[in-house]
């Protein structure tokens, strides 16, 4: 049986690569992104995992931060070791990051929005002549619709009290 070509042909040194590119190449492929910019901007790559993060007051393993304590009748008092904290501004970064309120940016449908309005206007609250409407393509049952128009009161509030109001003039 044939050998494959490659394999018994002895390896020769490439002149052309640049192996100081090569080592940092690889040395950014082995360590991973880090995506948080407040300890990116405070890592040292020169350090370990551990001492990074002991550094910014972070834990590396809450385990040890943390440990469950089992109750010992003897012992009262627990010794337990401050660690300084040499980079506090990475864990005041975060919590006010984290104190900052969650902004959703969710919306409805243009189709969905006009479905719904169309149903409000046509039948007011009249869920089962909405069911039997032509344009109920999905058939969604009453309680379905009944259902798609409270989300859309959570979404659009004003526009939902326009449409009320609208709906009581006419």
């Amino acid at each position: 049986m044939p050998k494959a070509k490659g394999r018994n042909r002895r390896k020769k040194f490439d002149y052309k690569t640049n192996r100081k590119k090569l080592k940092r190449k690889m040395a950014k492929k082995a360590a991973p992104r880090i995506e948080c910019a407040q300890i990116r901007k405070a890592w040292n790559n020169k350090k370990s995992v551990a001492q990074n993060l002991a550094e910014m007051g972070l834990a590396s393993d809450p385990n040890r931060t943390l440990p469950i304590q089992e109750v010992k009748k003897m012992e009262v008092a627990s010794t337990v070791r401050e660690k300084v904290v040499i980079k506090p501004h990475v864990v005041n970064e975060l919590e006010a990051e984290a104190s900052l309120p969650e902004v959703t940016m969710s919306t409805l449908s243009k189709e969905f929005i006009d479905y719904v309005r169309y149903m409000i206007e046509t039948y007011k609250d009249n869920y089962k002549a909405m069911a039997r409407d032509d344009l109920n393509y999905y058939q969604d049952t009453p309680h379905q619709i009944k259902k798609k128009i409270e989300s859309y009161k959570r979404f659009y509030p004003s526009e939902y009290a326009a449409l009320q109001q609208k709906m009581e003039i006419s």
